[in-house]
């Protein structure tokens, strides 16, 4: 999963001195996104819809090509949580199931931000009950569901979301946790996860 801009330890001290002008921006040189898909990364990442609808129009490619870090635009738009891009590149088909480098699938990073508009439109995207279970069921690397970033990020609403939609609230992680551990005590996501398991 990308590291949300916001949340970067270091960054650049001068962005523009390993940079290049592209069009009207600047990519940098040390980036390892193919050039093809410069465009699409840049538009997923800004959450720019109008500049992504251009990309997508223009793609020599797969919309569900890894652009960084082994993430989709989509994996990217549900870590950003840009709604209004997420909508776009499921209208124009972004697979809801591509794992990125560290197994998750989009709907884990909608869940790791709270974003419980996408993660709505994620789950009803999923067009059946099947789908929607094995969306709800997949692992990341560290054996973690989407109801794990949920409730790691005590996103209350989110969790009542996917437990709404059929999430296990007992599904421990490669780390022996559940989602109920995650939260600290004495939140809602805690009390919500305690009752539900």
């Amino acid at each position: 999963m990308a590291v949300h801009r916001d949340n970067l330890l270091e960054e650049e001290e001068n962005e523009e001195d390993n940079a290049l002008f592209e069009g009207d921006g600047l990519v940098d040189q040390d980036s390892d996104i193919p050039p093809h898909l410069r465009d699409l990364a840049r538009a997923a990442q800004t959450g720019d819809v109008d500049a992504l609808r251009y990309a997508l129009d223009n793609l020599n490619g797969s919309i569900d090509e890894p652009v960084e870090d082994g993430d989709t635009a989509l994996h990217l738009t549900c870590l950003y949580g840009y709604c209004p891009c997420v909508q776009l590149l499921l209208e124009r088909g972004a697979n809801l199931e591509a794992k990125d480098e560290e197994g998750a699938i989009p709907l884990h990073d909608a869940c790791a931000g709270g974003f419980t508009e996408i993660v709505q439109l994620l789950v009803n995207s999923a067009n059946s009950a099947e789908r929607v279970k094995r969306m709800l069921e997949i692992v990341d690397d560290e054996g973690d569901t989407p109801l794990h970033h949920a409730a790691r990020g005590e996103h209350a609403d989110v969790i009542r979301l996917l437990l709404a939609s059929g999430a296990s609230a007992t599904t421990a992680n490669s780390y022996g946790k559940t989602p109920s551990e995650l939260p600290e005590p004495d939140t809602e996501a805690h009390r919500i996860l305690e009752s539900a398991g």
